[in-house]
């Protein structure tokens, strides 16, 4: 028994190795890239300038069948003890975050504006807005101001689209610390920033659907 564990634990080691070997080659370009088309990862973004020269670049999109009116509420409130991040909150909460994803809009949230700084969580960086353009760009960047986060929406077929940019630049990490960035966290950010990309989606559709539906207890038309 304990040699076919020895062996399935073997071949679990190889099968991580061979993963973790070729995904900067094979998979990385599309974890980083998920949802974007090769245009929206080149494209220029509000917010760029404020990281010239990122070590990691990666931009996430998803079409939401919404206008930008129905997406920006949910964007504005995102944060720390506001309307959270729209993703697994079990996992951010295990990092001590204290995220907590609304299900509506917030209006107690609804007045950010250039200069306003969200926490992560407590005891976290800080993140600055610096760019705000209603309904069109929202750049945060973090207190070492080695992180941009830049969420950019665009009309598109009736819709919107939703990107979302990270400009990340790790001068002090060591090459270990490096190498398990590209491994574990990039692959984890995925995650979680495909789970909020598609909270939002889901949350703006219900939205505009809502906007649109009739009231009840409006009188008839005649």
């Amino acid at each position: 028994m304990s040699g076919t564990w020895l062996r399935i634990a073997g071949g679990a080691g190889l099968a991580a190795a061979a993963a973790a070997l070729s995904y900067p080659w094979l998979f990385r370009r599309a974890c980083l890239t998920w949802g974007a088309t090769p245009a929206e990862g080149a494209r220029e973004l509000p917010g760029d300038d404020l990281l010239p020269s990122p070590d990691i670049v990666a931009t996430r999109a998803v079409t939401i069948g919404a206008p930008p009116s129905a997406v920006w509420p949910w964007l504005v409130q995102m944060g720390s003890g506001r309307g959270g991040a729209y993703t697994y909150d079990w996992i951010e909460n295990l990092f001590g975050l204290g995220m907590h994803s609304a299900g509506e809009i917030l209006p107690q949230f609804q007045n950010l504006k250039l200069g306003d700084e969200l926490p992560l969580g407590p005891g976290r960086p800080r993140m600055r807005v610096e760019v705000f353009e209603p309904e069109r760009a929202l750049s945060l960047r973090f207190e070492d101001h080695n992180w941009v986060w830049t969420f950019a929406l665009f009309p598109a077929d009736g819709g919107t689209r939703l990107l979302s940019r990270n400009r990340i630049a790790t001068p002090y990490a060591s090459a270990l610390i490096r190498w398990f960035g590209v491994l574990v966290m990039e692959p984890g950010s995925l995650v979680m920033e495909r789970k909020m990309l598609l909270g939002i989606k889901e949350r703006a559709e219900r939205l505009a659907a809502e906007r649109v539906r009739p009231d009840p207890a409006a009188p008839a038309r005649t």
